[in-house]
């Protein structure tokens, strides 16, 4: 990995569940080891680290990653490798010709369009070794099939946190003024700016609701986008009827989506849509944009809307308030396709499938 493990993101949740449930089951006959980056805390594993320094330039932190993947796969000798970044697989491509010949499969988390025609020059080589690529969703495995000629391609949707495993009915919110929860990272991708907007055509409606809303901030300049947005949701539902949190724990974010009622998404773009699985296990109805990886993850048309459509969306919580019964059905709806399709034990079970595919290919 070109980052630490430790480091919050998609790839290195998808890494940790993994690695985690292969440490703990011995008769899957696996041992995980990850390479990444020195690690940002002092946390323990359930598996080996093995790290190398990083610093801030691209191009020295390159060649400290390969010399990195070079030495410690020629110490380690893997049966098989997983590449779960981007960067990683294009540096496994130059350590290849130091190291064995190791059977490899890429988890591709964006979506093709996101890459760099740069990128994808040293992508497609490198994808065309592997032995198998994996994709989030269908959408960008069929991107992949339209654009190149690299086979196989397997779908294996995201998980979350075990922290979501568990679901504690007796904390789940019922009943009282509607609540509507956003969350998220302040990034352009997430289009804060359409909160505010969206919920003006929803005060539209006649009844009163609350908002909830958590932010992570992580760059020069969040800050202030923050804490405009505060200042502007306030001003149109209330303060009475506005809670704001910020940079929550997962154990936290757990308790934020088991008091909504209804979770909104305003993306303008989302490779997968992790948030909406966290909130569906915590049987919130979701209504989001019709964009990325989202529908996958939704599976309803209705409860899907765009940037132009925001009276649709005002339509879908209008309803919510008014059939209380319709809004207990759509929470019931989340919970079950989270637990059908987006569980640890799924997730798992796939991903044995695919490691046994990338092994027996090769007899």
């Amino acid at each position: 990995m070109e980052y630490p493990i430790d480091l919050p993101g998609g790839a290195q949740l998808s890494t940790y569940t993994i690695c985690k449930a292969l440490s703990e089951n011995k008769d899957l006959g696996y041992e995980p080891l990850v390479i990444c980056p020195a690690l940002l805390g002092k946390r323990s594993y359930p598996f080996r680290v093995r790290t190398f320094p990083m610093g801030d330039a691209r191009i020295p932190n390159f060649l400290t990653r390969l010399m990195a993947f070079i030495r410690i796969i020629n110490e380690e000798k893997p049966d098989l490798i997983h590449i779960e970044m981007a960067e990683s697989l294009i540096t496994y491509l130059f350590a290849g010709f130091f190291s064995p010949k190791i059977p490899y499969l890429y988890t591709d988390r964006g979506m093709y369009f996101g890459y760099r025609k740069r990128s994808l020059i040293f992508m497609l080589p490198a994808l065309g070794r592997a032995r198998l690529l994996v994709t989030t969703t269908l959408k960008n495995k069929r991107l992949w099939e339209e654009n190149t000629g690299i086979r196989p391609i397997a779908v294996i949707p995201n998980t979350i946190s075990d922290i979501f495993e568990t679901y504690e009915d007796e904390k789940k919110k019922r009943g009282g003024r509607l609540v509507l929860g956003f969350a998220g990272r302040i990034c352009p991708e997430k289009d804060w700016p359409l909160v505010p907007v969206l919920l003006k055509e929803i005060k539209k409606r006649d009844f009163d609701f609350e908002v909830r809303l958590v932010l992570s901030l992580f760059e020069k300049g969040d800050r202030e986008i923050a804490d405009g947005l505060r200042v502007e949701i306030s001003s149109i539902v209330g303060s009475d009827n506005f809670e704001y949190y910020e940079d929550l724990t997962q154990e936290e974010m757990s308790d934020f989506y088991y008091s909504l009622d209804i979770f909104i998404m305003t993306s303008v773009f989302e490779s997968f849509g992790k948030a909406a699985v966290e909130a569906m296990s915590r049987r919130c109805a979701c209504l989001a944009t019709n964009v990325g990886g989202l529908p996958e993850v939704i599976g309803k048309e209705e409860n899907l809307y765009s940037k132009d459509s925001l009276s649709r969306a005002a339509d879908f919580i209008e309803r919510m308030e008014k059939d209380r019964d319709l809004l207990a059905y759509e929470q019931d709806y989340a919970f079950k396709r989270y637990r059908s399709r987006f569980t640890g034990d799924k997730y798992i079970e796939r991903h044995e499938k695919a490691y046994e595919f990338c092994l027996r290919k090769g007899d």
